[in-house]
């Protein structure tokens, strides 16, 4: 016969069993904006997220339990306003050159820095000194890239004509282009370079790299103000990372400086 007490109680009871396998706080979701920046993330729009970055969200996941870091595909242009609609948590490896000051955020130091080099070819007699003057070069640079010698203008237009340059989305390809006589200098961060050279040691001899450097990359993360992560709970686990040697083992082959900074932000 039916009972609906019955019913309730097997209900309940099936409640109950359900919690028992539920685990008891599950871990937030915190999506972290991929944009192509290699080595840090490579080609994320297509699904290859490879790079310094999914190591990085590796290391992040196996050291807590609290929260899930995912990778959410973005572009340079887009990543800013992705971040402010809430579509990411956080837009990471950012510099304060690069035009985010007036968009509502929280500042994480990751304590990580690069640098933006000049490349040319290598030629009898020429030295540092031809990094000194670029305008009577040819330059390869990424689109989109905000660079310290254009005064972080980054618009397209601006760089071809006031420097000559060839914009690509491809740092092999401006490198290629230097070695090809196509570009006199191209323009690469230091990691990039190191990575390019252990992948083609053959050209490691073409190249004259420059001492100067076009600027230092002071990386921090920055989260939106409702983000399920505080600056300061992310800090502490870039810390955690640190003193254990994660970063380190991370960065460094690719001469990234990991350095000491405070816990919180």
């Amino acid at each position: 016969m039916f009972s609906p007490l019955r019913l309730a109680a097997g209900l309940t009871l099936l409640a109950l069993g359900t919690l028992w396998l539920m685990p008891a706080s599950a871990a937030q979701l915190v999506r972290i904006g991929a944009v192509h920046f290699p080595p840090y993330t490579v080609h994320p729009e297509q699904g290859a997220d490879t790079g310094l970055l999914p190591q990085l969200v590796e290391a992040l996941n196996r050291a807590q339990t609290d929260y899930q870091f995912v990778l959410v595909p973005t572009s340079i242009p887009r990543r800013f306003r992705d971040l402010q609609q809430g579509r990411i948590d956080m837009a990471i490896f950012e510099n304060p050159q690069w035009g985010w000051q007036n968009i509502a955020h929280t500042t994480v130091d990751m304590g990580l820095e690069d640098a933006e080099i000049f490349v040319a070819q290598r030629e009898p007699g020429r030295d540092q000194s031809y990094f000194t003057d670029l305008n009577d070069k040819r330059l390869a640079v990424f689109s989109g890239y905000h660079y310290a010698f254009a005064n972080f203008n980054a618009d397209p237009k601006y760089m071809a004509e006031k420097f000559n340059a060839t914009l690509t989305y491809s740092h092999d390809s401006n490198l290629l282009m230097v070695t090809r006589g196509r570009a006199d200098i191209a323009l690469v961060t230091r990691s990039y370079l190191s990575d390019f050279l252990v992948r083609n040691a053959d050209t490691a001899g073409q190249f004259l790299v420059s001492e100067r450097t076009d600027q230092v990359y002071h990386h921090y993360a920055l989260l939106r103000p409702k983000a399920p992560i505080s600056g300061a709970e992310f800090s502490e686990l870039l810390k955690g990372l640190r003193d254990s040697g994660e970063l380190l083992k991370i960065f460094e082959p690719y001469r990234i400086d990991v350095l000491s900074v405070p816990a919180t932000p």
